[in-house]
């Protein structure tokens, strides 16, 4: 039997995710529009989009597309050898996909964490479970790491993970390590080091934005990359996505400046978090936690003001904050808050 996750009920089925404003106007059917949707760690301040040129919707992608996509993405995120990245329609769709790239085995997901990552291996036959610390992970086939940690901000060295790394190479085993929050962050990388037993994703729509465009990235040693390039089939990314990922990941100004503006952001929320009497216990420049006293009566009182935030059902007084999108969003959180 695994552990949950945060965000998985206790009684199995379905997983919450953040962004459901259909399940939120189901709790709070009197709350006014439009929500203020902190729910999701996703850049409120989202990339500019270049404008599209019509064949990218009217044609197939090309090889050629899909090359200057993995080329941009290895210099955004370091990677020696853009053989070495395979392009997603979103990280999802790569935490499905690896489980089916190995026979049922052990798995251990460092936790409490994204929940997705312990289902995907369960449901495709592997024996899970979430352990609350490295030292934990024993004998499993195959290590999971979010670095930083979703919902706690936690993150570990570059040399333990290598290590870990290493060690289950030694016995033909996998480290995942799931950087989805990383572009912002001062987090040792791993995507710059590719080696046998390691594979590193990477989001683009958290750090851009951008979500609803579908793209992701794993990284990892070219073989491990054809594999997963392999199963994910032909044509994999849209043209669009192409197109804007490309341009997004080549844009090293803007990506420096959303490190400053979301760092000010996020001191911001943690002030006024604080104020309202609750704990930081963590988070990245896209997302803040903390524990109320009144967590239950607090997630009721900013949903009744048409603000959704997200709870978690194996810890009722903690909630995670998103950051506001615009100064009226900020004034009607502070509003609640006080």
């Amino acid at each position: 039997m695994r552990a949950r996750g945060p965000g998985e009920p206790a009684t199995g089925g379905a997983i919450d995710h953040g962004g459901d404003l259909d399940a939120a106007r189901r709790l709070f059917p009197g709350a006014p529009e439009p929500w203020v949707d902190l729910s999701t760690g996703i850049n409120p301040v989202p990339y500019p989009c270049p404008a599209l040129e019509a064949s990218a919707l009217r044609r197939l992608p090309s090889a050629a597309d899909l090359a200057a996509l993995r080329r941009a993405a290895a210099g955004a995120y370091g990677a020696p050898d853009p053989d070495g990245i395979a392009a997603a329609p979103g990280t999802q769709i790569l935490i499905e996909t690896l489980p089916r790239l190995r026979p049922p085995g052990r798995v251990a997901v460092l936790g409490p964490t994204y929940a997705e990552h312990a289902a995907a291996w369960a449901r495709a036959g592997h024996a899970v479970e979430t352990v609350p610390e490295m030292a934990r992970i024993g004998g499993a086939d195959v290590a999971v790491v979010v670095n930083p940690n979703n919902p706690d901000g936690r993150s570990w060295e570059a040399a333990t993970l290598l290590a870990l790394a290493a060690e289950l190479a030694g016995r033909g085993g996998l480290l995942v390590v799931d950087e989805a929050f990383a572009d912002l962050e001062p987090v040792a990388t791993l995507a710059g080091s590719p080696r046998p037993g390691l594979v590193v994703l990477r989001s683009f729509g958290k750090t851009y934005g951008l979500a609803g465009i579908r793209l992701g990235f794993a990284l990892g040693e070219p073989g491990l990359v054809a594999a997963i390039a392999r199963a994910l089939g032909p044509w994999a990314v849209s043209g669009p996505a192409l197109a804007i990922g490309r341009a997004a990941l080549s844009d090293d100004a803007w990506r420096r400046s959303a490190v400053a503006a979301r760092g000010r952001d996020a001191a911001r929320l943690d002030r006024m978090i604080v104020r309202a009497g609750g704990a930081v216990v963590g988070g990245t420049r896209l997302f803040r936690t903390a524990d109320f006293p009144d967590g239950p009566d607090l997630f009721a009182r900013l949903g009744g003001a048409g603000i959704y935030v997200r709870r978690f059902s194996d810890a009722p007084r903690r909630l995670r904050f998103g950051l506001p999108a615009d100064r009226g969003e900020w004034c009607r959180l502070s509003r609640v808050l006080k």
